[in-house]
């Protein structure tokens, strides 16, 4: 089958072509990103293979419906980057990657919770300059203290089980409790709960729009003076400004990020020469309490080889006329 990966990178196209050698699809690789305005790129390609950053709204999904393209193949989890309904209506398959490795984007989680507590990235860049002081360094044990888990699914699972394995009581809001989680002593409360009892709090939810800008001003006014927040899901789950000036106030002590609301058009980019215009982002990075990572969470060589297996082997099986296990062709509200 032709496909055209829009969004790619050397390593995409790295473990894709060793995936492929199974698959055996005819294959396309650039680097723009997929916009009503780079449809005309596609060249008698039949699926079109997207990332997390890519706009596949309507008036894309009108366009590709028009081409050669019969399916849409996100190499990622969340798709709160197309339009569903959209697709539906145009008679538009779309597949997604819904587990490449939980444990990747998990770990990386409790690395960014870890790193801010004991302030690593600063020690190591003391240590380099020859400054061996600890003034500024004081963390605090994690054993005792109470982590919520905002979302259980197969990634906020894994996070549960480690903070709990540390010594953390852990907290837990989602829709559909996970009895896993129970059998190891999660406790499933409100989200109101979760705001006001936890140490350390943790997003883990998709984007929608009922989780958009779930953290906001009158959430953070809830939370516990100092709090420790991690969001490596998705952007808009915070509201940036808020979150700046919880910052500036002290009730956020500690923010790790590994997403950020206006990501596409900094994140998997090399801008070290460039002059960054996002007075939002900036001004986040101006703060030592402050640790972003641009979107790697899900950055390693299990997880992408996984990527490219899935989603390979679902367009295969949508050539072969197959029933698609990964298909997310569902209205939504």
């Amino acid at each position: 089958m032709k496909i055209i990966f829009f969004s790619s990178k050397r390593y995409d196209e790295e473990y894709f072509a060793l995936s492929n050698k199974n698959y055996k699809h005819d294959i396309r690789f650039i680097e723009s990103k997929l916009t009503c305005d780079t449809v005309n790129l596609i060249n008698g390609e039949s699926a079109v293979c997207v990332f997390v950053n890519d706009i596949i709204d309507r008036k894309t999904l009108l366009l590709l419906s028009k081409s050669t393209v019969r399916l849409v193949a996100l190499r990622c989890a969340g798709f709160n980057n197309i339009d569903i309904n959209a697709a539906n209506e145009l008679g538009l398959k779309v597949v997604r990657v819904p587990a490449y490795s939980p444990y990747a984007v998990a770990e990386h989680t409790v690395c960014l919770m870890l790193s801010l507590n004991r302030k690593i990235y600063r020690a190591y860049n003391r240590v380099r300059d020859g400054n061996f002081s600890l003034d500024g360094l004081l963390g605090f044990d994690f054993s005792g203290k109470t982590i919520g888990i905002i979302g259980t699914g197969k990634i906020g699972l894994i996070v549960a089980r480690i903070m709990s394995a540390m010594g953390m009581r852990v907290l837990a809001y989602d829709l559909a409790p996970s009895q896993e989680c129970m059998g190891f002593g999660v406790e499933y409360v409100s989200i109101e709960q979760i705001f006001r009892a936890s140490n350390v709090i943790s997003l883990h939810c998709p984007l929608n729009s009922e989780t958009r800008h779930l953290v906001d001003k009158e959430a953070i006014e809830k939370m516990r003076d100092g709090v420790m927040l991690i969001n490596t899901s998705r952007g808009e789950l915070l509201d940036s400004c808020a979150v700046i000036n919880a910052l500036k106030s002290k009730k956020i002590g500690y923010l790790g990020l590994d997403v950020y609301e206006q990501e596409s058009e900094l994140f998997f980019k090399d801008l070290s020469s460039e002059i960054i215009q996002d007075d939002i982002f900036e001004r986040l990075l101006t703060f030592p309490n402050v640790l972003i990572t641009a979107h790697q969470g899900f950055f390693t060589a299990n997880a992408l080889e996984n990527i490219a297996d899935t989603t390979l082997k679902s367009i295969k099986q949508f050539s072969d006329g197959l029933d698609l296990p990964d298909d997310v062709l569902v209205s939504t509200p």
